[in-house]
């Protein structure tokens, strides 16, 4: 039976990876430092639903990964094979306002969690990279072959230096790594400041939604069933140390994929399909762009389908009205039970529409 350490396990991909894992019989040790960049008390009920689903099999931690100390200390207890690092300080403008976060987390952690798997000699490190490094890319859909050196945001240019420092680790160490780009990934349990969790709370409250760009956006929405597959298989399957290339272009045990649903659905189609679920119109406030964001993704996914078998199989159309009626029922708007939508945790600036 395997043992898979999961990081960011309280965070929506995180719980969803992990009680997939646990499903299929495996064993997750989960790390989380539970901070309050959103609600925690999402990130408690999350841990709340595994542990209820999977008993024993599940062993949680609180930890802070970018304490290499600390973390050090409590995985000095713990055996596992795997390593699925998808904790990090997200958000592309909250790394506007807060960089010191992003470097702490996402490089200072990162770096822990190399010297771990290359210390405890893991089987593979799959690790969480984002659509963002493309930045200012020109070509589309975006390619994992594309050069990305112009990040548009501190999270893009740190979500690349991680990939670079696991290339680093995979040539000098031979350490098998995966690295994902994952593209606006949506669905149940998801993070209070990404668009469609903004988007419906406002839509039922009967407030203005910011639309950038004037709306002229586009973007590859991800349902997380989707996301998580591809992470498994990914899991699974660490890239050969045989000398071939690899999709990213390392010549070492490193792969780096897309994945993505392979559309891009225009940002008014997505509002459709919330109004038409939720049973109310929107209020559309139009805005310029934010400073750090793109018009515009969608990932160019051959490379995962062919390597690790992965197709997505959720729309928007299917999606969406999955995610709005997971809302309604978590915060009781059905029956008054549950958390007020008027809460912090549904009321999140919004903040993000890459993924």
């Amino acid at each position: 039976m395997a043992t898979t350490l999961v990081t960011g396990v309280a965070g929506f991909i995180g719980m969803h990876a992990a009680d997939a894992l646990l499903s299929r019989g495996d064993r997750v040790l989960g790390i989380d430092i539970l901070n309050d960049y959103y609600d925690p008390r999402l990130k408690y009920a999350r841990l709340e639903r595994l542990s209820e689903r999977h008993g024993r099999s599940f062993h949680f931690e609180r930890v802070d990964f970018a304490d290499r100390h600390d973390l050090d200390a409590v995985l000095s207890a713990h055996r596992f094979d795997r390593i699925l690092h998808l904790g990090a300080q997200a958000g592309v403008r909250y790394s506007i306002d807060n960089p010191h976060a992003y470097v702490q987390s996402n490089l200072v952690g990162h770096l822990n969690l190399l010297e771990i798997a290359r210390a405890r000699r893991v089987e593979h490190l799959v690790y969480a990279s984002s659509s963002s490094v493309y930045g200012g890319n020109r070509t589309f859909p975006f390619r994992v072959e594309d050069r990305v050196e112009r990040p548009l945001s501190l999270y893009a240019a740190t979500k690349k230096a991680d990939e670079l420092m696991s290339e680093s680790y995979a040539h000098l160490y031979r350490l098998p790594q995966t690295g994902l780009r994952f593209f606006t990934v949506y669905g149940p349990w998801g993070r209070p400041d990404m668009v469609m969790w903004i988007f419906t709370r406002a839509i039922l409250a009967g407030e203005p939604i910011a639309l950038f760009n004037h709306g002229e956006m586009e973007r590859d929405f991800t349902y997380v069933d989707d996301i998580v597959a591809g992470i498994v298989a990914a899991l699974d399957r660490p890239p050969a140390d045989d000398g071939s290339e690899k999709p990213g272009g390392s010549i070492g045990p490193h792969a780096l994929y897309n994945i993505g649903n392979n559309r891009a659905e225009p940002l008014g189609r997505m509002i459709d399909l919330l109004e038409a679920e939720i049973g109310r119109p929107a209020i559309r406030r139009h805005l310029p762009m934010q400073p750090g964001d793109v018009s515009s993704t969608c990932a160019e996914i051959a490379p995962i389908q062919s390597q690790l078998g992965f197709v997505p199989r959720t729309t928007i159309d299917e999606g969406i009205p999955k995610f709005v009626r997971w809302y309604r029922e978590f915060h009781g708007l059905d029956d008054q039970r549950g958390m007020s939508p008027t809460s912090s945790m549904a009321t999140a600036s919004p903040r993000e529409m890459v993924g």
